[in-house]
């Protein structure tokens, strides 16, 4: 039988703490098991020795080695930006999630959305849902945490659009970033705007036989839905402006790199180069961009003077300093949040 799909079903009224999504139990996938981190830590050992690897071959084991004391001198600074970046991310975070009835403490929650970073490196950030799980037992359902997802990929997107544009040195690469993040607003707004969509082919899935598939659609759509309830001035205004600062830190570690390897640019342009680079790479649609947007990095650079070999390094210790440093915190996070819930269901 077709479930009608009802609005405000998804809204400010959370899900019960154990059940991951609203959608049926038995057809939702099981987003509380604890996540696989032997697996993925591997893989993402093998991507950072893959980095270096690709670093030593480019800038050549001379230059790394005569750069590599000032990268390190300057490699705290950048990670305490980073980490200011999270800080005020989660900020925004707490202000989505006030609409909700929840009992998530200020450090607990911190936790909770810095685990998200461990699968940050997935496509689409995908892999940040992993904050379902982390969210649940203090009254957060699945639906909320995902609609919150959305809003704030949305809130991203234009933030690092609109750090892009300070410098017009690559039209062309700009265009193209511009193009991704009207394409990926575009179908987020319209997947909002008519989740029934969703719900009409989840019961087609039901019915072929396919419950867990439509179990997922199901969820989907009541997280799509769930976004419309952050779309006022308050919402819209703090969500930008701290998308905006958040990464402008992050942008701003690539400036303190680059002054430490010898070379200071213009505020614009040093500024614009990582966040065009981001989107650049969120474009290729490789896990984290990685790869993508450390050429992307390099490209930008080149035509502003900067030696490809200093390219390079600055390419690959930036990413180290805010994408490896964040899936390290990720990393940290979840396991303390492991060891918690694992203590508290002893107790």
């Amino acid at each position: 039988m077709s479930r009608p799909f009802r609005p405000d079903a998804s809204l400010p009224h959370p899900s019960p703490p154990h059940s991951p999504l609203p959608a049926d139990r038995d057809a939702s996938p099981d987003l509380h098991a604890p996540p696989r981190r032997a697996r993925g830590a591997w893989s993402l050992a093998l991507l950072a020795i893959g980095s270096i690897a690709v670093t030593w071959s480019v800038a050549g084991g001379a230059a790394l080695s005569a750069s590599l004391p000032g990268m390190l001198r300057v490699l705290p600074w950048m990670a305490g930006l980073s980490l200011g970046s999270m800080v005020l991310r989660y900020l925004r975070w707490r202000w989505l999630l006030r609409r909700f009835a929840n009992r998530l403490t200020p450090w607990r929650g911190f936790l909770a959305y810095v685990a998200g970073f461990a699968f940050t490196a997935s496509p689409g950030k995908a892999g940040e849902l992993v904050r379902i799980r982390y969210h649940a037992p203090f009254g957060i359902g699945g639906a909320q945490v995902f609609s919150a997802f959305l809003f704030e990929r949305a809130c991203d997107l234009v933030a690092v659009l609109v750090l892009s544009c300070l410098a017009l040195a690559q039209p062309g690469l700009l265009a193209l970033a511009a193009a991704f993040v009207a394409l990926l607003l575009a179908t987020i707004g319209v997947l909002a705007r008519w989740p029934a969509l969703f719900g009409r082919a989840a019961d087609a899935l039901a019915g072929r036989g396919h419950p867990k598939l439509a179990g997922m659609l199901r969820a989907v759509r009541d997280g799509f839905a769930g976004c419309r309830i952050w779309l006022t001035l308050p919402d819209l205004s703090i969500g930008l402006a701290i998308g905006l600062a958040a990464w402008a830190l992050t942008a701003l570690s690539l400036v303190l790199l680059l002054a430490q390897l010898g070379f200071t640019l213009g505020w614009t342009a040093a500024l614009s180069t990582y966040p065009l680079a981001m989107l650049v790479g969120a474009a290729s649609m490789l896990p984290g961009g990685i790869g993508s947007t450390e050429l992307a990095i390099v490209a930008l650079l080149a035509p502003l003077g900067v030696p490809v070999a200093t390219a390079t390094l600055a390419a690959v210790g930036v990413r180290f300093a805010t994408l490896w440093f964040a899936i390290a915190c990720g990393l940290l996070a979840m396991l303390r949040l492991e060891a918690l819930q694992s203590k508290g269901r002893s107790a």
